[in-house]
Order: structure tokens, then C-alpha cells, then sequence
């Protein structure tokens, strides 16, 4: 029995949060990033003693960082000057906030798509453009990221690169030598690394290396929310790599932050180790099961496994639909996963499942999505 099959499906359904809300209860929700597993014991009662004690004023600056330290010593063999961290609301915000220092409104922010949404709205919605440099075959295309890099700072320009580390939606952990070579080439051309890490915690095969610690000058931002399944009691911190700092990030950055939020992370961190260790493995498993039961009964269905995250970015381009396949899915199978398109162009065809869920869910997902297609 996995940590997936303890909660049950009438439970999750009693859930208000948006998995379980955005469709009608004929719908098997399998999109968006949230696990159906119940909340870490360590977890539950750091925030229900805040509650019960009242504590639940502003936020100590330095309390996340002091408890992500430790946690990524163990994990990564990464040591954090804490004093140089900042907390900030959660990942995206505080992404924001490094694009105002480091560019310029009409400058250009580098990403490498099929990437997850946010990093195309939130950098457009303030006011700077995109550079796309894909993806290849799933990893980073450094050649394509040396010419974007050479457009982004056409004319002398500043620009940022926004690196999805593990990647969302593909699942791809970057090597040492990966982030190495895009150290290289972000230094040579001028451009600032700002990583999104915060799945970090979710790899499921090999070794994660956190950026900045081969290359100093960018920025990372972490949080507990994918991992111990935190998104409605946000939270994150911003790490600056031995070359950077966050200075000028200015004080009031910090007033959003909510402080259960870093309660439930700081007791995730610290407390929360053993848990993650269970839900790795489980998620290993679950990995595996999806994998036999496409084989088996969605022939149309390519997915290369990949090393971190909780989501299968599938590739139905194969199958016979008149119309996007997660429309198909819907319409024909009541399965919700996310449409490929929403992750830019390159996502065309493909569809993202995330299955952190239960056994008896993922077998009903392939179910659902074998029919829909037979039917298609």
C-alpha cells in the first residue's frame, strides 16, 4: 500500500482546493500540481500548535532559510549562508523581483519550452519579453541557448535566463556538466541564471545539483510546496550563489509572506525527511506502473521516464484525435490532465499526467485514456 492509497477518492473529493473543484465529479482530475496523499504528521502539528497558540503574526526574515539549510546539506551537500537568503512569497513572485534588478522593463527573459506556463505570463506581465530557446530531446540544447542568449542582449542589453531545474513538464534533471556549460555561456554573454528549483526535492533517479553551486552568479529560489504538497500555504526563499547577492532586492518583497507558510515548510525541512523518503518511493513505483500500463493499453502513447518531478509529459501525437488529446480526453475519456499547448508550441500533441495519485486512480486514468482514444 502506497502513501497514494491512504486517503481515499471520496475524501480527496471533499477537498475544496482547485484538483477538486475545477470539473464535475464524473472527472478524474489528473493535472495541476497537487498529490492525493495525506498531509506529513510533522506538518499537521506545527501548524495546528500555531493555531492553537495564536502564532500567527508576520514572519521571521530568517526562519525558512534556517531551516532549508540543513535539509539541503543532507540531501545535496549544500551549504547556505542563510544570512544571505531572502523569503519571499513563493517561487514566481520572488522570480519577479530578481527580473526587476537584473533587467529592464522591454529586456528579455530566456526560457527553454515546453516549460512550465508561469514563466511566460509572469515575466510578460511585467513588462519583459521572451526568448525561447527549446528544448532537445528532452534536455537543454546549449546551442540554442547560445544563440538566444546572443538575441536577448542584442544592443547591449540586459537579460536574464529563467532555468527550470528539475524541468517541468519533461522531468529532466540537468547535470553538473549541463549547468556547468550554461554557466559558461550566461557569463561570456552577460546574462543572469534565476533557477526554479523547487522541485528539487522530487528526484526520483541519480543526483540533484543545485545550481549556484556551479554557477556562483545566478540565483535559486526554493520551497517545500511540491514536495511535501504545500501549494495553499505558500512559501519560498531566494539563495544567492557565492558571486551574487540580494542586496537591492528591496525590504518590502518580503511583507507577502505568509508565516504558517514558512511554519509548514520549516517543519517540513526539518521534521519531514522520513516522509519524503516514503513518498520517493512510492513515486518510483507509481512511475513504474504507468509506465506498463500505457504499454499495455495505450499503444498511441510515447513517454520517456525522466529522473525528477511527479508528472509524465506523454506524447500523443501519435493517436488518432480531430482535436488537441487533452480535449479528447475530456470530452471522451472524463480524465483532466493538462494540454500540452499551455507549455508552448512544442507541447503540441503531448499531454501532462501527474500521477502522484493512487494505484486504483492511475489504473482508472489509463482506462479512461484508452477508451477515449479507441473512441477518437
Amino acid at each position: 500500500m502506497t502513501i497514494f492509497d491512504q486517503v481515499s477518492l471520496d475524501d480527496l473529493r471533499a477537498r475544496t482546493s482547485i484538483k477538486w473543484r475545477a470539473y464535475p465529479d464524473d472527472v478524474l482530475p489528473c493535472f495541476v500540481a497537487e498529490m492525493d496523499v495525506p498531509q506529513a504528521e510533522p506538518v499537521i502539528r506545527a501548524v495546528t500548535d500555531a493555531i492553537r497558540v495564536g502564532d500567527t503574526g508576520y514572519d521571521t526574515p530568517t526562519a525558512y532559510a534556517e531551516a532549508l539549510a540543513p535539509f539541503a546539506e543532507q540531501r545535496w551537500g549544500w551549504q547556505i549562508d542563510v544570512a544571505a537568503c531572502r523569503t519571499v512569497p513563493d517561487v514566481m513572485n520572488g522570480i519577479v523581483e530578481v527580473l526587476r534588478l537584473c533587467t529592464d522593463p522591454g529586456d528579455a527573459v530566456v526560457i527553454n519550452p515546453p516549460v512550465y506556463p508561469p514563466f511566460t505570463s509572469f515575466p510578460e506581465h511585467a513588462g519583459r519579453r521572451l526568448v525561447h530557446a527549446p528544448l532537445a530531446g528532452g534536455r537543454l540544447d546549449l546551442g540554442a541557448l547560445e544563440r538566444a542568449f546572443a538575441l536577448a542582449t542584442a544592443g547591449g542589453r540586459r537579460a536574464a535566463y529563467v532555468l527550470c531545474h528539475p524541468h517541468n513538464p519533461t522531468g529532466t534533471v540537468h547535470t553538473a556538466d549541463e549547468l556547468r556549460a550554461v554557466g559558461e555561456l550566461a557569463r561570456s554573454a552577460g546574462v543572469t541564471v534565476i533557477a526554479d528549483e523547487i522541485h528539487a526535492p522530487v528526484v526520483l533517479d541519480g543526483t540533484f545539483t543545485p545550481t549556484t553551486t556551479v554557477i556562483p552568479e545566478a540565483i535559486a529560489f526554493h520551497s517545500a510546496s511540491k514536495a511535501f504538497n504545500l501549494a495553499g500555504l505558500r512559501a519560498a526563499v531566494a539563495v544567492p550563489g557565492a558571486a551574487t547577492d540580494l542586496e537591492r532586492l528591496p525590504e518590502v518583497v518580503g511583507h507577502g509572506v505568509m508565516h504558517l507558510g514558512t511554519v509548514a515548510h520549516a517543519a517540513a525541512y526539518r521534521e519531514g525527511g522520513a516522509w519524503l523518503d516514503d513518498l520517493l518511493d512510492d513515486l518510483r513505483a507509481n512511475r513504474d506502473l504507468l509506465q506498463g500500463l500505457l504499454a499495455e493499453q495505450v499503444p498511441a502513447a510515447r513517454w520517456q521516464q525522466r529522473e525528477g518531478t511527479y508528472f509524465a509529459w506523454i506524447d500523443l501525437s501519435g493517436a488518432a484525435t480531430a482535436e488537441e488529446p487533452a480535449t479528447t480526453l475530456l470530452h471522451r475519456g472524463r480524465l483532466a490532465v493538462n494540454p500540452g499547448l499551455t507549455f508552448g508550441a512544442e507541447g503540441t500533441g503531448f499531454v501532462r499526467l501527474n500521477f502522484a495519485a493512487s494505484t486504483a486512480t492511475l489504473t482508472e486514468a489509463v482506462r479512461r485514456m484508452a477508451h477515449a482514444l479507441a473512441e477518437g
